[in-house]
């Protein structure tokens, strides 16, 4: 960027923290991103998104996943939540890509109960062994809230 190119993306304000906390609070499902071990190239998949009781993020993978078997190689993660509305442009709908760390919880009552409240159709698979649940620990966000609108967040910025 030249020095008189303005950058575009703008830090954190009042408006685009209670955007991005609402996209994150809302998220049902989004796009994981993580390195395949195997072959090093980035991998994306469709995940359910939660709230542990604590309020913080969190998913229900399958061990036998793709992306569960990258996590366990490197915990580093990128999250796309935001779903475009039912009209007009997708790209001019919010959205916020996270960067953050992966960490395996250990299943409480609490936890399951919050998710299949959630997430009622996991009831057909939250028992079985090769599942486990997956906590974010958030470390920067980038939130797109439409044309013109770009911010960087900082982890205070998302909870």
């Amino acid at each position: 960027m030249s020095e008189n190119q303005k950058d575009p993306v703008q830090p954190a304000d009042a408006g685009a923290r209670q955007m991005a906390r609402g996209l994150i609070t809302t998220a049902r499902f989004g796009a994981l991103g993580v390195i395949d071990p195997e072959t090093g190239f980035p991998l994306v998949s469709r995940i359910a998104l939660g709230a542990t009781p604590e309020g913080g993020l969190c998913t229900l993978v399958s061990g036998l996943s793709a992306h569960s078997r990258a996590l366990r190689a490197d915990p580093r993660v990128s999250l796309l939540v935001g779903e475009p509305g039912p009209k007009g442009d997708p790209l001019a709908h919010p959205r916020l890509t996270l960067l953050a760390t992966a960490t395996p919880l250990p299943r409480t009552a609490a936890l399951c109960d919050r998710w299949l409240r959630d997430h009622p159709k996991a009831k057909l698979y939250i028992d079985l062994p090769d599942f486990f649940f997956v906590g974010f620990s958030l470390h920067a966000g980038a939130l797109n809230g439409g044309f013109g609108r770009a911010f960087h967040l900082a982890p205070a910025d998302l909870t």
